[in-house]
């Protein structure tokens, strides 16, 4: 067995990470209680627009493809860190309120509810008996600018306007709906000039994941996206009023997992032994042990995951994955959602647990969830400055 690469440490949640973005563009705008933790210039109108599943590292690599993002990639741009896991309901959870996933609850893509003991989908599958605002107790940033001058609009796909996920961690803005990339774009326009106070525009795109997670990062598919989107940033940038900071960035990476490296762990009886819970998401597994598994049947199972993934990927338990700072400061209401065991893959490795996915999962090619660099690390580009 090879050695595994060194255990990642978490995220600098208060810093250059993606709970950072909205609370410095609220601190931009002159609205109280906020750190500007982006040093993101005063001003009277801000843009944030979220590429779901653009990682730096699949922007350099098919930078030929985005010319516009390019340059402002190469004079005008930070590395952010994405929070863990990556994937999009803890990452877009810690935008919008500021808080890390120990806080605001979304620990994973489907994670347990331990009170009622089932696994729940926090991305497009919620439990109807699970009240998202119960579930992620916190105020969201666009609540926390109620009553302070600053107006908060979302620009998102028509679907998503009363979905459990923006219930949860998105709520307080008014939101309107467009089905297309380049509708979207111009409503985020005509917004930022209609105007008349403070006003911080959200603008959502998830083109680019949809083609990723289906045909692979680099596929025609993916690449046409990725064009779109850099054309439309473009645009963008040469159309918005003077007084206007526009940042783009991800909620994660996306890697490419060949189909003889997605694996269904559930035909290994060892892996399961003890286990009543699975979940999480591909690249990141969290596995619940049965209240009355005892400590030599939980040993064993973590040791059958290293035996049989420990040269690709992490496993850790609940207390290590603390330890190391990947959700942050931790509600005692969030530990028990977080797997008893986390497998966290850093190879070219995707798991799934057979009994509870179709068989079109396996057909999914580009994944994220991991906190290696190709999944955590996200661009932050500022494509414009208020001119001075």
């Amino acid at each position: 067995m090879t050695s595994a690469p060194p255990v990642p440490a978490g995220p600098p949640y208060a810093g250059r990470s993606l709970a950072t973005v909205l609370t410095s563009a609220a601190a931009a705008l002159g609205a109280p209680g906020f750190a500007n933790a982006l040093q993101l210039p005063r001003t009277r109108r801000v843009l944030v627009v979220m590429v779901d599943g653009l990682g730096k590292a699949v922007l350099k690599r098919h930078a030929g493809h985005a010319p516009y993002l390019r340059s402002v990639l190469d004079r005008d741009a930070v590395t952010l860190q994405s929070a863990f896991p990556t994937t999009t309901a803890a990452s877009l959870s810690s935008l919008g309120t500021g808080l890390e996933p120990g806080r605001h609850g979304l620990v994973g893509y489907d994670v347990l509810d331990p009170e009622r003991g089932v696994v729940v989908n926090q991305l497009g599958g919620w439990d109807p008996a699970t009240d998202p605002g119960r579930w992620q107790p916190h105020p969201t940033v666009f609540e926390r600018l109620e009553g302070t001058g600053v107006d908060a609009v979302t620009v998102s796909l028509p679907a998503f306007a009363d979905s459990a996920l923006t219930r949860a961690s998105l709520r307080g803005s008014r939101f309107e709906g467009a089905t297309t990339l380049h509708a979207r774009f111009q409503r985020a326009r005509e917004e930022l000039h209609r105007a008349t106070g403070p006003v911080l525009v959200y603008l959502y795109l998830n083109e680019l994941d949809k083609a990723g997670h289906q045909q692979g990062t680099g596929s025609e598919k993916w690449l046409h996206a990725l064009e779109e989107i850099d054309g439309a940033a473009r645009r963008l940038a040469q159309a918005v009023p003077p007084d206007t900071v526009v940042v783009l960035t991800g909620d994660h990476g996306m890697v490419d997992v060949p189909e003889s490296r997605r694996i269904d762990y559930a035909t290994m009886p060892a892996l399961v032994d003890g286990v009543e819970h699975t979940a999480g998401e591909p690249r990141l597994v969290q596995l619940y042990f049965a209240a009355d598994a005892g400590d030599a049947a939980r040993h064993g199972t973590l040791s059958a995951w290293r035996a049989a993934f420990g040269d690709h990927a992490w496993v850790l338990t609940r207390e290590q994955a603390l330890e190391a700072g990947w959700f942050g400061a931790t509600d005692e209401r969030v530990r028990p959602r977080i797997g008893d065991l986390l497998v966290a893959a850093h190879g070219p490795l995707a798991l799934y647990d057979g009994r509870r996915v179709p068989g079109s999962a396996f057909e999914m090619v580009g994944h994220h969830g991991s906190p290696t660099r190709a999944e955590r690390e996200v661009p932050l580009l500022v494509l414009h400055r208020p001119l001075r």
